[in-house]
């Protein structure tokens, strides 16, 4: 059994030996081959299968099986042809396995055993190659040499790279000479163009075209797009477009303000263009500085020192630029830094006034006359114009106008007579104003200090309250006292203390001058009484030690105490007299008084709130309204079914009489029957069931004479016979000529003697007709 391929002759056996001692043939397979998108018209011949066992009698049978077969494989089952009926592609499916069979026509026995075989695909160059990866971006730096390695792009191809030349791919440059080149076998694009400067062109785009077949005719290509962007270097330095610059500024130009920016030109970016700004030499050092704006790289001048046009009107710097970082690869190219010249020119600005002295300070006496000179303040136009100056006081600082000042000298007076002790310091603020320009205000302190003079006589320290035991010894101290002076002298105070000529030689008291600017009141004698004088008064004398000294006579009160064994007094000054009031019998009889008023009042009261025993019956009392609801609207309806009726028919029950009349009531009924034949509610029919339940009701609330005086709703939904809208109230029910018979009227009592008179004569014996 054996399979020959039309593209290849079967494979030779390496040991033709072994094959003379085969008594049998069995398979001899071939791997077959199918070229893949065949376009042909007919069904693309594959190989055949052939079994030793086939006579060619048509007993043997081939059956194919595996991947493709009957879909895309089928088999010729008399003759063993093998055909593909569909166009294959390598790219999807390289290669089939099938399974060759040959069976007995007649029995469907296996003749030879199953094997297998593979057909695989033979590969034509149908896929073109494609960069994956692409388009791409890549860098370089700028003054880079010569073949520089830039990116290395990659192509790939879906053809079989085992068979021919379909897979192999070289690569060349379309767009982007002769700036850049590329490998053609690897791919790699590097520099053809030593030293391409960022700075007159920074960005290419290049086109790489990857063509199979080794890159002869007929292969297929693709193309991808690399854009290569020069990084930048610092070989570029700074360089300041003028060599000299002018600014003006105003001398009232604050510290610490922007004076002028100034910078130098760098075609690098980044960090590649970052600088540092200094200043090299220039006169009035110290009055300005410059700094490096990061995000503009400009340099800031700023004003260090206020400015001052009289003094200086121009200033001259010299300015340095550096880069901050310099590649040593580009040395060559430099010096990266650059010089310039700068003028400051001032320009003069009309100034206020300033004084000499920005705080004078001054003494005065307090008791100098109004109108006494103090001092001088004095001002001065900076300006060249030097004009003159008018000085007033800022009245917020002077509220009650102590001081006055002179409008053209500066000379400051007293105004008024001055009080140390009110105020000892006064801080003025003076107004300096330009003649020619009132807008032009300075500003200057004055310091006034006013000085102390002996004005105010020493007094008691405090309010004293000074107790005297009655059983005081003679020589005892019994107070100590000290004194106060508003006047603060440079030397400090001195009092001397003494009794007043009127009570020097008095028999009670002395005081003694302690020498440190207290003094002790003591007693002379001993068995001073409150009955004989409860308080006694001393008036002292102070003096202080001033130029010229001034005094006062103070009073020192003294009250006699009722003191203890240890001298704590118990009760001073006048005796108490116990005084008249009432016993503790006399408040009780008074409470009591109180109290019985107080339980008469709520007799009275509760009396007055009892009620009277009501007419009607307790049990009766009950006042409230009942509603009963039957929710049947009558005859004629065709939902009564859903109503439970058993209570209207079942009304000849026994009833008490002692339960409420206006729910079951014992009346006669509405209808005449025979006597002892009066039907069960049972027996009638619904309609005169209701009729006669709602006539009860009726009647027994028209003439109980017991009824409770008040309106019993009752709802019957029933709408009667022979109406739609028959009237159930009560007030149609009876007229006023009804035959109801009113006699127990006259035995209820001589008050309802009217109504017998009125309704009494009627002789009604039935209640209806």
């Amino acid at each position: 059994f054996f399979l020959a391929s039309p593209l290849k002759s079967p494979h030779s056996d390496p040991h033709p030996w072994e094959v003379l001692n085969r008594h049998k043939r069995s398979w001899v397979w071939n791997q077959f081959f199918v070229l893949e998108e065949y376009t042909g018209n007919e069904p693309l011949y594959v190989g055949k299968l052939h079994s030793d066992v086939d006579k060619g009698d048509g007993k043997v049978k081939y059956v194919l099986s595996g991947e493709g077969a009957t879909s895309i494989f089928t088999i010729d089952e008399n003759t063993g042809d093998i055909h593909a009926t569909k166009r294959l592609d390598r790219e999807a499916q390289a290669y089939y396995t099938l399974q060759a069979q040959a069976v007995d026509r007649l029995t469907n026995l296996p003749v030879e055993p199953k094997s297998e075989f593979v057909v695989k695909v033979q590969d034509i160059n149908d896929n073109e190659p494609k960069f994956l990866d692409g388009p791409y971006l890549a860098g370089v730096p700028e003054m880079s040499p010569l073949g520089t390695m830039v990116v290395q792009v990659a192509a790939t191809d879906a053809d079989d790279p085992t068979y021919g030349n379909s897979a192999r791919v070289v690569y060349s440059i379309i767009h982007g000479q002769p700036y850049f080149s590329v490998e053609p076998k690897t791919g790699i694009i590097r520099t053809a163009l030593p030293n391409m400067d960022r700075e007159t062109r920074d960005q290419y785009v290049l086109v790489i075209q990857a063509k199979d077949m080794v890159g002869q005719m007929g292969g297929l290509s693709g193309t991808t797009s690399v854009t290569v962007t020069l990084t930048d270097v610092n070989d570029n330095p700074p360089r300041f477009t003028h060599k000299s610059y002018q600014y003006t500024v105003l001398e009232s130009l604050p510290v610490q303000s922007v004076v002028a920016r100034i910078k130098a030109a760098d075609a690098d970016i980044g960090s590649n263009a970052e600088m540092d700004y200094r200043i090299m030499d220039g006169d009035g050092p110290g009055m300005f500085n410059i700094t490096t704006d990061e995000e503009t790289q400009d340099g800031v001048i700023s004003l260090l020192k206020p400015l001052d046009f009289e003094t200086k009107s121009s200033f001259s710097l010299r300015i340095e630029a550096t880069n901050r970082n310099i590649d040593s690869n580009f040395l060559s190219m430099g010096p990266f830094s650059d010089i310039t010249s700068v003028k400051v020119t001032v320009e003069d600005v009309n100034e206020p006034p300033v004084f000499s002295s920005p705080l004078g300070k001054m003494v005065v006496s307090e008791d100098a006359s109004v109108g006494t000179s103090i001092g001088r303040v004095s001002a001065h136009d900076p300006d060249t114009t030097n004009s003159a100056i008018r000085y007033s006081i800022d009245r917020n600082t002077d509220l009650e106008r102590f001081f006055n000042v002179d409008a053209l000298s500066g000379v400051i007076s007293t105004a008024k007579p001055l009080d140390r002790e009110a105020n000892s310091v006064h801080n003025l603020t003076i107004f300096a104003i330009e003649s020619q320009d009132p807008t032009q205000i300075g500003k200057g302190s004055a310091l006034i200090t006013v000085l102390d003079i002996n004005d105010n006589a020493p007094v008691f320290a405090i309010d004293y309250e000074t107790l005297l035991c009655e059983n005081a010894i003679p020589g005892q101290v019994i107070q100590t006292i000290s004194a106060v002076d508003k006047d603060e002298p440079l030397s400090g105070h001195r009092f001397y203390f003494a009794l007043a000529a009127p009570v020097a030689g008095n028999l009670n008291f002395t005081l003694r001058d302690n020498k440190d600017n207290t003094a002790s009141i003591l007693t002379k004698r001993g068995g001073f009484r409150r009955q004989e004088q409860p308080v006694y008064r001393l008036p002292v004398l102070i003096m202080d030690s001033g130029s010229p000294a001034l005094s006062s006579t103070n009073t020192l009160s003294v009250r006699v105490c009722d003191c203890d064994s240890d001298g704590v007094a118990l009760s001073c000054g006048a005796v108490a007299y116990t005084a008249t009031g009432l016993s503790t019998g006399a408040l009780l009889a008074i409470l009591g008084c109180i109290i019985t008023l107080l339980v008469m009042v709520l007799l009275i009261v509760t009396m007055r709130r009892r009620r009277k025993e009501p007419l009607i019956l307790e049990e009766e009392r009950d006042i409230r309204e009942n509603i009963v609801r039957y929710d049947d609207e009558g005859g004629g309806e065709e939902d009564t079914e859903a109503f439970d009726m058993v209570t209207l028919r079942n009304l000849n029950v026994i009833r008490d009489p002692n339960v409420r009349r206006d729910v079951t009531p014992d009346t006669p009924t509405f209808f005449h029957y025979p006597s002892g034949a009066r039907p069960s509610y049972k027996s009638l029919p619904d309609n005169v069931v209701f009729r006669e339940f709602i006539w009860e009701r009726l009647k027994d609330a028209d003439v109980d004479p017991s009824a409770p005086p008040y309106d019993s709703l009752q709802t019957y939904a029933f709408e009667g016979s022979g109406s739609v809208a028959e009237s159930l109230s009560s007030l149609e029910s009876l007229s006023t000529d009804s035959d109801q018979n009113y006699d127990y009227l006259s035995n209820w009592g001589p008050r309802f003697k009217k109504l017998a008179d009125l309704y009494g004569n009627c002789d009604g014996t039935s209640v209806f007709s």
